[in-house]
């Protein structure tokens, strides 16, 4: 199973999980069966190439995103991938993905995503 973490730089397991996962350089992607650290660019339109993050990391073979938060869009985005998303990841990746192995991340409802732009809240959109 691969698990991916929208990410500040390209440290790997030791960078930090980057607040907005559209916009983040790089994507770091754990296989859990292998241990095998995978850095994936972000060449989507978000940052000047084509596409979206979902069919991107679709494209990667991701099965799980663990990410701060996201907007309803996205998260039915990840879906149409078979993509599962589950919110609330901090700190280091390698922390996100112990937060969710221990089952301390939620899947995305109504409560804790971004609904839309017009919210203050302490991400870039």
């Amino acid at each position: 199973m691969k698990v991916c973490i929208p990410s500040a730089k390209s440290g790997g397991l030791e960078d930090l999980v980057g607040q907005h996962f559209g916009m983040v350089p790089v994507y770091t992607v754990l296989d859990t069966e292998t241990d095998d650290v995978q850095i994936v660019e972000n060449t989507s339109q978000h940052n000047g190439g084509v596409g979206l993050p979902p069919e991107l990391l679709s494209n990667a073979g991701v099965d799980i995103m663990l990410c701060g938060g996201l907007g309803t869009k996205a998260v039915n985005m990840f879906s149409e991938f078979g993509i599962e998303v589950f919110v609330g990841a901090q700190g280091t990746v390698e922390a996100a993905i112990s937060e969710w192995k221990e089952g301390n991340l939620a899947s995305p409802n109504s409560e804790n995503v971004c609904q839309g732009h017009d919210h203050d809240h302490n991400h870039q959109h």
